[in-house]
């Protein structure tokens, strides 16, 4: 987590693989914003961390903006960056809502 909470407020460039609109591979959901990863990194799954687009209404390969915040899983050994366009201000409310599609699975916390 705290490797996560470092991104915080920077901005950050990610490749997303998961597009705004695209349904999940295993379970079927869809990705109501895009999701990616930060290459080069690693969280706490083994995998590189992810994050979620928000704020942004088309379907996208990569993704550069600030991160405004981080889901920390409390059931799940993973955390997820919030990135959105420089600018953004989103209320925790806001952003729960646009990630529910996925978080609703999980216990979490929102680090902001």
């Amino acid at each position: 987590m705290l490797a996560a909470q470092n991104y915080i407020g920077k901005k950050v460039k990610i490749l997303v693989d998961r597009a705004l609109g695209s349904q999940h591979p295993k379970h079927g959901f869809i990705y109501e914003v895009n999701y990616g990863f930060v290459p080069g990194t690693i969280s706490g799954d083994g995998e590189e961390l992810d994050a979620y687009v928000l704020n942004v209404s088309q379907p996208m390969a990569e993704f550069e903006g600030v991160c405004i915040g981080v889901v920390h899983r409390t059931n799940d050994d993973d955390d997820k960056l919030i990135l959105a366009p420089e600018g953004t201000n989103l209320s925790d409310a806001e952003i729960e809502a646009q990630i529910a599609f996925q978080e609703k699975w999980f216990k979490h916390i929102l680090l902001r």
